[in-house]
C-alpha cells in the first residue's frame, strides 16, 4: 500500500499543510477473517457486506425502516417560473407515516427550463434554512447557489436536515424517530440508527420524488452536504445507491477523514463523540480513544460507495476536519474501483490549493480558506460531473 501512498513534490503540486502520512490503517482488501480480495466477486459478497455490517452496527446504526409504505408527495406551492425564467421552482411536501406515527418535511427544487430531463445536485443542508435555502430567492448564499447551479445545467434541490430530525441530544427521540421507533422506551438499543443515518433517510425520500418526476434524471443525482452534512452525504451515498454521486465537504472525523494518521488539530472521536453522540449509534463509544484499534476506517466506508462517484473536499485553513486525512481516505478507497476496472483518486502527492484531482472517479481538491461550503466548492462538483458526462 505504500507504493500507493505518494507524498512526493510532483509537478504543479506543493505540500501545503503538515506532512502527516497514514501508519497501521486497516487493510481495504483483507477480510475480517485474513482472505485477500482479489476479484469484484469477492468484494461484492464478502468484502463489503462485512464492512457495511461493521459500520451499521458500529457507527452509523441501524434503520428500522427504509422507503416507508405510506409515502405521499404534494405540492406544497403551486409551482413557479422563476430565475429570470430559466427554471421552474417546484416545492414538494413529503409526508410518511411509520409504525408509531408519521411526520412531514418540505424541500425545494429548482429546475431548468430545458428539452431533456435535467440532472440534479441535492443538498442536505445543515444551517439556518432562511439564510442558506431561501426558497424566493430574496436571500441568496454562496453555501446553495441555486442559480450558478441552474445556469450550468443542473437542478437544484436541498432541505434542511433539522426538519428530519432536530440537531440536538433529544433529537433521536422526535421526528423520524418517533414515527419508526417506540419513543417511550427509555433506552434504545446499541446499534439504533444515529441522526446522521436519519437525515440520509431523508435525502432518499427525496430521491424517491426525483424518480417520479419527468423534468429529473434520476440516474445523475448527487447529494451534497458540508460539515455535518458532508458525512451525511456518504451515509446516503453508501446506504443508497441510487445516488451517482456524494460530494463530502469538509466532513472531517467520522466523514471523509481518516483516523490512522497523526493530525493532532484535527477532530477526534473522543471530540465528536462527547459533543455529538447522537449522530452515531451508541456502539461507536466503545471505540472511543481506540480509534487506532478499531479494525475499519474510514477509507472502507467511502470505498462502500465504489464503482459510483465521490468527492471529497478539504479547505487551506480547516485543520479541525484534517486535510491530510480526507485526502488519504480517498486514496485509500481506491483499490475498490479499480476492482471495477476504474480508477479512484488519481493524484501525485497532495495538491495545492485550487488545483482539483478529478482524473478518476474520485475527486478531491482543496479549496483555499476557511469551514465553509461555497460557490468554488460547487462549481468543482459540478465540473467533475461534467467530465462523468452528465450533461451529454
Amino acid at each position: 500500500m505504500k507504493a500507493r501512498i505518494l507524498f512526493a513534490m510532483a509537478a504543479g503540486f506543493s505540500v501545503t499543510v503538515s506532512a502527516a502520512q497514514p501508519e497501521n490503517v486497516p487493510e481495504l482488501m483483507t477480510t475480517f477473517g485474513g482472505e485477500k480480495v482479489s476479484t469484484l466477486e469477492q468484494w461484492e459478497t464478502i468484502r463489503a457486506p462485512e464492512l457495511l455490517k461493521e459500520f451499521t452496527n458500529e457507527e452509523y446504526g441501524k434503520r428500522p425502516v427504509e422507503r416507508p409504505p405510506a409515502l405521499v408527495f404534494e405540492k406544497a406551492e403551486p409551482d413557479k417560473v422563476m430565475m429570470d425564467g430559466k427554471a421552474i421552482r417546484k416545492r414538494i411536501r413529503v409526508m410518511y407515516a411509520g409504525p408509531y406515527g408519521g411526520g412531514t418535511f418540505t424541500f425545494t427544487a429548482f429546475i431548468p427550463r430545458q428539452e431533456k430531463p435535467a440532472p440534479a445536485f441535492l443538498l442536505i443542508c445543515n444551517r439556518k434554512p432562511s439564510e442558506n435555502i431561501d426558497p424566493e430567492r430574496q436571500v441568496k448564499s454562496g453555501f446553495w447557489p441555486a442559480e450558478e447551479i441552474v445556469d450550468r445545467g443542473y437542478a437544484a434541490i436541498a432541505f434542511w436536515n433539522g426538519d428530519i430530525a432536530p440537531d440536538y441530544d433529544t433529537g433521536n427521540r422526535v421526528g423520524v424517530f418517533a414515527a419508526c421507533e417506540n419513543v417511550s422506551i427509555p433506552y434504545r438499543p446499541k446499534n439504533a440508527w444515529g441522526t446522521l443515518s436519519a437525515w440520509a433517510w431523508g435525502a432518499s425520500r427525496v430521491m424517491d420524488w426525483i424518480e417520479t418526476e419527468p423534468l429529473l434524471d434520476a440516474k445523475h443525482v448527487a447529494v451534497v452536504g458540508h460539515s455535518r452534512g458532508g458525512k451525511t452525504a456518504l451515509v446516503a451515498g453508501v446506504y443508497d445507491k441510487r445516488f451517482a454521486m456524494s460530494c463530502s465537504n469538509d466532513s472531517g472525523c467520522s466523514g471523509a477523514k481518516l483516523n490512522h494518521i497523526d493530525l493532532p488539530k484535527s477532530e477526534h472521536l473522543h471530540q465528536i463523540a462527547a459533543r455529538f453522540p447522537y449522530w452515531f449509534c451508541l456502539n461507536y463509544i466503545s471505540h472511543v480513544n481506540a480509534e487506532t484499534a478499531w479494525r475499519v476506517d474510514q477509507h472502507e466506508f467511502i470505498a462502500l460507495i465504489a464503482p459510483r462517484l465521490v468527492c471529497i473536499a478539504s479547505a487551506s485553513e480547516d485543520a479541525w476536519a484534517g486535510q491530510e486525512g480526507e485526502y488519504y481516505a480517498g486514496l485509500l478507497a481506491s483499490p475498490a474501483w479499480e476492482l471495477y476496472g476504474k480508477k479512484g483518486l488519481v493524484a501525485n502527492g497532495f495538491p495545492a490549493p485550487e488545483t482539483p484531482l478529478q482524473e478518476g472517479c474520485i475527486s478531491y481538491h482543496l479549496r483555499t480558506g476557511k469551514h465553509n461550503l461555497t460557490p468554488y466548492d460547487w462549481n468543482c462538483y459540478m465540473d467533475f460531473a461534467d467530465r462523468h458526462g452528465w450533461r451529454q
